[in-house]
């Protein structure tokens, strides 16, 4: 069963179950023939709801990146004195060699 078999079957564009074998061995997901099968079933169907939606006109509609009305909080970074030496400060650290925190790599 495919699962996409609750979605209404739109005017799906066909794709071949090789085209679909190619994506999967680029993206490198193995799949039996019974999996390719239900993934080109899957896939189509997507790509026939996606065809359905550029259908709809939606010339007298602006374009917007963000619906919910909510903005960025910006604030000036503002520096502030420390009353605690280097040392004190680098006692609190885990890790330090030759004056400054030692930190695994990060790569």
């Amino acid at each position: 069963m495919s699962a996409f078999s609750g979605i209404i079957e739109y005017n799906m564009a066909k794709l071949t179950k090789k085209e679909i074998a190619q994506v999967a061995e680029l993206a490198r997901i193995a799949q039996t023939d019974d999996q390719l099968e239900d993934s080109v079933k899957d896939v189509s169907s997507i790509l026939g709801f996606v065809e359905s939606l550029q259908a709809i006109d939606t010339s007298g509609i602006k374009p917007s990146s963000q619906v919910t009305g909510l903005t960025d909080v910006w604030r000036e970074d503002v520096v502030l004195r420390c009353e605690l030496s280097r040392d004190e400060l680098l006692a609190n650290a885990p890790l330090t060699q030759d004056g400054y925190i030692k930190v695994k790599k990060v790569l």
